[in-house]
This record gives structure tokens, sequence and C-alpha cells, in this order.
């Protein structure tokens, strides 16, 4: 018994979230680039009728990774999907800079 509770205790892992990530990021858009050993995913903020967008988090990861988190992706969207209905996709791309059907603001 002790030793499969010793056993239990070495598989697990202890994560940590800070106060400042787990407020979160909001993004509408992200950039993927990859090498023969790495992906690199940027996860950016566009905001309507600015010419300008930031990027607000980099994550760099394995070709085995990336290939799990599609996976991950994949599982929770069909979940949601259960749940919630289908996600429906719009037909037409994306335009840059995004309009968000409103006003252009100017001071």
């Amino acid at each position: 018994m002790a030793e499969d509770k010793d056993q239990k205790n070495l598989n697990q892992i202890n994560i940590e979230l800070s106060e400042e990530v787990a407020e979160g990021q909001y993004v509408n858009l992200a950039m993927i680039a990859h090498s023969n050993s790495e992906f690199v995913i940027d996860f950016i903020k566009m905001m309507p009728g600015v010419p300008k967008a930031k990027v607000k988090s980099r994550i760099i990861i394995t070709p085995e990774h990336a290939k799990r988190l599609l996976m991950a992706l994949k599982d929770n969207i069909d979940k949601f999907e259960n749940h919630f209905g289908t996600i429906t996709q719009s037909e037409e791309a994306p335009k840059f800079p995004m309009n968000f059907g409103g006003t252009i603001g100017e001071a």
C-alpha cells in the first residue's frame, strides 16, 4: 500500500499559476511557424481600425507536443460541441485590419 502511494506521489506534478497569468490574455489571432525541431505560436490581439497588433504571448513547443496540443484541442472542441452545439465558422476569411462593425473613432 505504501509503495502504491509513493509511486502516485512520484507521478504528480505541482503546477503553480500566478495571479497575473491566471487573469489570462484575450487574443483573436494566432500565427504559427515551425522548424525541424520546434513550433512557435504567437498569440496576438488585434483591435479594429488599428494597423498595429501586439503579440501577447509566444509559446515554443516541440513537434511532439504540438501534435499532443492538436489532439487535446480536438478532444475539447468535440466535448464542447456535444454539450453546447456545433461551433459555426464563417465562410469568409478574416480581413486585416479587422473591423468589428463599429464606427471608427477619431480624437
